[in-house]
């Protein structure tokens, strides 16, 4: 007997693979594949909405063909798995048995040569998040016809596209996120001037207060709050155990992430940067104006181009953000990407904006939002970095958390 509970599902299921057909049409593909092996692929988890703790010790896949029935693929002591997914069912126990099932599965995507299958796969793994299927498992599709491509920008469709309720988290969060960081500047001016001992970690702690007050949550990954040399290590944290004081002439980074405490809800991500003083250092100041016209020039680019309706690519944007301090002879110190694709998790599955750490060709596509931080890490003395984030809709952008970060902020400089 079906439950409601189990028609609902199967209902969303069959919803969920339309949709994925209508993809793979659209991107000129013959099917996509999913595969796992005791979750070594949580992205097909996520995209079929199965639950990703479900006991899992044998290989399992999932073939979706552009037209027609799908094929599920299971072990003969798992034969359950995947049960919910719309489709035929192919039992194996022989490795020999799975190759013959997997064969036939991919018989059906009706093409006329070598199917063209999308994967969990990315060539030379230029986007590491994408590379999730093992070589060896490319090369038994390949022995059977098939031709594997990367599913990159098929995975930013189903992972990285905003609902309207997930945007309007983010912009409640963007903005509680840029109260928050005010809040906290204004926390070490209030301790600094009644001569009030205050560290890292107390602003640190100061903010993940305030997030759980604005029912807020950073899932326990806790903001950057870095003074001087600390703020020339990109990913440095204070702890309770590992922190500095903060004190007059001291240059202080902070860097806030947090989302709503609400299903489906998305990250707001930015960093801001401030001395701890009336007038900040000369070399404060220049550095800041060129991270900061970095940061600009690619917000520009990406609104002149969706305006326009070009496609740019993920590496395009950090070419233009990056020539910036390259230009200004700062290349070497701009050591990371220039952004990353924002969701869920505060880095996402979408583009990033990345020309550096990997080489990102996914497009830039609607409904999706990522940051734009460039930074300057000079070694031993300071580090600059300006983040905010781009919402990309139909036709424009949007710079959530307003206003942003335009000149250094004068911490102890009466308003």
């Amino acid at each position: 007997m079906t439950t409601t509970n189990d028609s609902t599902a199967g209902d969303a299921s069959a919803a969920r693979v339309a949709d994925i057909q209508s993809a793979l049409r659209d991107a000129g593909l013959d099917g996509w594949l999913f595969y796992d092996f005791r979750q070594s692929d949580p992205l097909a988890y996520r995209i079929l909405r199965l639950d990703p703790k479900q006991f899992s010790t044998r290989r399992w896949f999932y073939f979706v063909p552009a037209e027609g029935e799908p094929t599920r693929i299971n072990h003969a002591i798992e034969q359950g798995k995947l049960e919910r997914l719309p489709g035929r069912k192919l039992i194996y126990s022989s490795w020999q048995k799975l190759s013959e099932n997997l064969r036939d599965a991919l018989a059906t995507a009706n093409a006329t040569r070598g199917p063209r299958i999308a994967m969990q796969y990315s060539p030379e793994n230029s986007i590491p998040y994408i590379s999730r299927v093992d070589a060896g498992t490319i090369e038994l599709v390949r022995s059977l016809g098939a031709e594997p491509v990367t599913s990159a920008d098929l995975v930013q469709l189903f992972e990285a596209v905003w609902t309207d309720d997930q945007y309007q988290s983010h912009v409640t969060a963007a903005n509680n996120v840029h109260d928050i960081i005010q809040e906290a500047f204004a926390e070490v001016a209030r301790k600094i001037k009644s001569d009030e001992h205050v560290t890292e970690y107390d602003i640190q702690q100061f903010m993940v207060r305030r997030f759980e007050e604005e029912e807020m949550t950073c899932d326990g990954d806790h903001p950057i709050v870095s003074v001087n040399s600390n703020a020339a290590s990109p990913h440095y944290q204070p702890s309770a155990e590992k922190f500095s004081p903060i004190q007059r002439g001291d240059f202080l980074l902070l860097d806030v992430w947090a989302k709503l405490k609400s299903p489906g809800a998305v990250y707001a991500d930015q960093t801001w940067t401030g001395f701890v003083g009336e007038e900040p250092k000369d070399e404060h100041v220049k550095v800041f104006q060129i991270v900061r016209d970095a940061r600009d020039a690619a917000i520009e680019f990406v609104r002149e181009n969706v305006k326009a309706g070009r496609e740019i690519k993920g590496a395009e944007v950090d070419d233009v953000s990056r020539g910036v301090i390259t230009r200004a002879g700062y290349g070497e110190y701009f050591t990371h990407r220039t952004g990353h694709s924002i969701g869920e998790e505060v880095h996402g599955n979408g583009a990033h904006i990345d020309n550096l750490e990997t080489r990102d060709s996914r497009r830039i596509i609607p409904r999706t939002c990522f940051s734009i931080e460039p930074g300057i890490y000079l070694p031993g003395n300071f580090g600059v970095r300006s983040e905010v984030d781009v919402y990309v809709s139909d036709g424009d952008i949007e710079v959530t958390g307003q206003p942003v970060q335009t000149e250094l902020v004068a911490i102890l400089k009466e308003k």
